[in-house]
C-alpha cells in the first residue's frame, strides 16, 4: 500500500542526491575543468618517469608518500566500516527508530516507509562509499607492485614508456576510487536532510554540488594545480628541445 507522504517531491529528493553524485565528472568535463585527479596524472606520470630514472635504494620518500596514501584510504575504509554497521543494525529495527523520533516535537510526521526509504538511502550511499575505499586500497595495492617493478632503465625506451604510463593508470585510478568514497560524504550529508524535507534536501544536495564544482575549478589550490601542471609540461617540452640541439 502506497504511504500517504509517498509524493514526487520526496522521491526526486532521492534520485537528485544520486544523479549529481554520479554526473559529478560528466559535468566537470562538459564544462572543460576536468577533476584535479585528472589533471594531475601528468604528475604521476612524470613521477613514474622519476623513479624509473632512480636507484631502488633511493626511493625512501616515494615510500612513505605511498604509506600515507594508504593509511588514507584504510583510515576511511575503517570509518565508513563502523558507520555501516550502525545504519545497518539500526535499519533492522527501524520502526523502534521511527516509533521513538516520531514522539518528538521537532520531528516532522513522516510514515515509516518514508522513513525507512531515507534510511536506506543513506545506507546505500555509505555502502558506495565502503566498497570505492576497499577498491581504492586494491588498485593502490596493483599500482605498488607495478611500481616495484620499475628498474633503473632509460623511461624513453617503448617498453619502460609503457610500465611508466600504466603504473601511472593504475595510481590515478586508486585516487579516483578513493576521490568517489570522499565524496558520497558530502552527498551523505545532503541525504541527512531528507529527514528534514524535500525540497530543503533538493537545496542541500544542490549547495553541495555547487562547492564541489567550485574546489574542483575556482579555488585557490585547483588554480595552483593547473599552473603547476602547464609549467610543468612547458618545462618538460624546453628539455625535450634543449636535448635535441
Amino acid at each position: 500500500m502506497i504511504p500517504y507522504d509517498f509524493d514526487f517531491p520526496r522521491v526526486a529528493a532521492v534520485v537528485l542526491i544520486f544523479v549529481m553524485w554520479a554526473a559529478y565528472g560528466p559535468i566537470l568535463s562538459f564544462l572543460g575543468r576536468g577533476t584535479l585527479n585528472a589533471q594531475l596524472h601528468v604528475v604521476r606520470l612524470r613521477w613514474m618517469r622519476m623513479l624509473l630514472n632512480s636507484p631502488r635504494e633511493n626511493r625512501v620518500i616515494d615510500a612513505i608518500m605511498m604509506g600515507q596514501l594508504s593509511n588514507s584510504m584504510a583510515f576511511f575504509g575503517s570509518a565508513t566500516l563502523i558507520l555501516l554497521a550502525g545504519l545497518v543494525g539500526t535499519l533492522a529495527s527501524v520502526n523502534h527508530v521511527h516509533a521513538s523520533l516520531t514522539t518528538m516535537s521537532f520531528f516532522p510526521p513522516m510514515s515509516l516507509a518514508m522513513f525507512t526509504l531515507y534510511f536506506a538511502t543513506l545506507t546505500v550511499i555509505m555502502a558506495v562509499c565502503f566498497f570505492s575505499f576497499t577498491y581504492a586500497l586494491r588498485k593502490l595495492a596493483y599500482s605498488l607492485a607495478m611500481i616495484g617493478g620499475l628498474n633503473n632503465a632509460d623511461a624513453r625506451t617503448p617498453h619502460c614508456t609503457v610500465m611508466v604510463a600504466q603504473t601511472a593508470v593504475v595510481l590515478t585510478e586508486a585516487v579516483k576510487s578513493l576521490n568517489n568514497g570522499i565524496r558520497g560524504y558530502y552527498f551523505a550529508v545532503a541525504a541527512l536532510f531528507l529527514f528534514v524535507g524535500p525540497y530543503v534536501a533538493m537545496g542541500v544536495t544542490v549547495g553541495v554540488s555547487l562547492l564541489l564544482f567550485y574546489r574542483q575549478g575556482f579555488s585557490t589550490e585547483s588554480l595552483a594545480i593547473e599552473r603547476y601542471v602547464v609549467a610543468m609540461n612547458d618545462l618538460e617540452v624546453e628539455a625535450e628541445q634543449h636535448g635535441r640541439m
